[in-house]
């Protein structure tokens, strides 16, 4: 299998080279060169997620030296579960916040450190990972990568946007990760990623490479769990469910797509926004136009410029099609509120910002439909928010307590007055 760049103006690699590689040279993001179809075994009701999630990625490594060690990968990186939990006989939330830091990121970070940990020459540098966040990310890449030998890790992240749990997990590392705080937006954080990697003397030098979903090793095992997720309701109902994902930088729910597109047996797929209306704007007018992005209480999503949307737009060129296969719907922060409070109050279930974002959507326009809405976060990570809303503390699980006793590491970072030699100060 070869992966080519959205610009299309790289020359096809393997998918070690993408992964490693993070963006590709002309500055496009990695995609897979042709669809591959899903093998009938791998979407087995009964298989277990790491086993299945090995029968997937098989055919994306497909030619590529890491083949061989994509089952150790895939049996070390997914160590924590990723259930399906039912409401009633129709309707079901995808949970994703069961891995070391409690959002879905855990996946893909995870997958990403196995994969270049398994993959390094023992006598080679460590490759150096900058990772742009807006609350989770950034958290999920520090924990995988933290205190091994074959990378180091440097996370941006956007000065008093992120929870205070949140900022926690970005900075509690020291070692071999090192955490700026940046005076900006999610926004600048990605541009100050993007423009370092498209830089070659610096992603030589350093070798470079990224750990945001422009990377293909975030993306691709997020695949897993939605055609891990679709066998197991079309088993349960009979049904292709109806997906709805909560959506910032559009990686996550590319991911679904891509799972729809190979095979797996998934209805429509609906996009989640917070106020970043970037997306459902350009849906209603056919004119794309990048903004600033907007603080909200579903934080992760903040983001005004979404980088995946490239890739998505090479599923679907034709802008008729990607209108017809592709809806997004906003979510205001009152919206977020009172979901939260409703759903809380009428059942005991207490969600995310960002998960309610999801459920607000299906309430509102799918009340009816058979569903999986995907919940990205847990809501111990939002407690300021999502407390005073249901009167009552959420618990928190033992893996984030730990964390919040550490000490913290991180600098503050003006991205405007970053230059070249600023970045080998940074990196060195």
């Amino acid at each position: 299998m070869k992966y080519i760049s959205t610009h299309r103006n790289a020359p096809p690699v393997g998918v070690s080279e993408a992964i490693k590689a993070g963006l590709a040279p002309d500055g496009g993001l990695y995609i897979p060169a042709k669809h591959i179809a899903f093998h009938d075994r791998a979407l087995a009701p009964s298989l277990e997620f790491p086993v299945r999630a090995i029968e997937l990625l098989m055919p994306l490594f497909e030619g590529d030296r890491a083949v061989s060690l994509l089952s150790a990968i895939c049996r070390e990186a997914f160590s924590f579960p990723v259930p399906l939990r039912w409401r009633d006989k129709e309707q079901a939330v995808l949970e994703l916040f069961h891995g070391p830091t409690l959002a879905f990121k855990d996946v893909g970070a995870r997958f990403l450190a196995s994969f270049l940990d398994h993959t390094a020459p023992a006598d080679a540098p460590p490759v150096t990972i900058l990772v742009a966040t807006s609350g989770d990310t950034g958290g999920a890449v520090a924990a995988a990568f933290a205190g091994k030998l074959s990378a180091r890790v440097f996370v941006f992240f956007p000065q008093g946007r992120v929870s205070e749990r949140q900022r926690a997990q970005l900075t509690c590392w020291g070692g071999n990760v090192t955490s700026f705080s940046v005076r900006g937006s999610f926004d600048d954080c990605q541009s100050l990623v993007k423009e370092a990697l498209a830089t070659p003397f610096l992603a030589d030098r350093f070798r470079l490479t990224s750990a945001n979903s422009i990377n293909l090793g975030r993306l691709l095992p997020q695949v897993t769990y939605y055609a891990h997720a679709a066998a197991g309701f079309l088993a349960r109902t009979g049904e292709k469910p109806l997906i709805i994902v909560p959506t910032g930088n559009v990686g996550n729910v590319t991911a679904a797509f891509w799972a729809r597109a190979w095979g797996a047996p998934i209805g429509e797929i609906v996009l989640a926004v917070n106020a970043n209306r970037a997306i459902p704007d350009f849906l209603a007018t056919g004119e794309y136009r990048p903004r600033p992005s907007v603080p909200t209480l579903a934080n992760a999503m903040d983001v005004g410029n979404p980088s995946n949307l490239e890739r998505l737009r090479c599923l679907f060129p034709d802008f008729d099609a990607l209108r017809q296969a592709v809806r997004a719907y906003s979510v205001s922060d009152d919206e977020i509120r009172n979901t939260i409070r409703d759903v809380f109050s009428e059942s005991g279930e207490v969600l995310c910002p960002h998960t309610a974002v999801a459920e607000h959507v299906r309430c509102r326009y799918y009340p009816d439909r058979p569903a999986i809405i995907v919940a990205t976060a847990h809501p111990a990570k939002f407690e300021t928010i999502v407390e005073p809303l249901i009167g009552r503390p959420v618990p928190v699980p033992p893996a984030l307590a730990e964390l919040l006793t550490r000490p913290r590491f991180e600098q503050e970072l003006d991205p405007a007055g970053i230059r070249l030699s600023d970045w080998e100060h940074l990196l060195s």
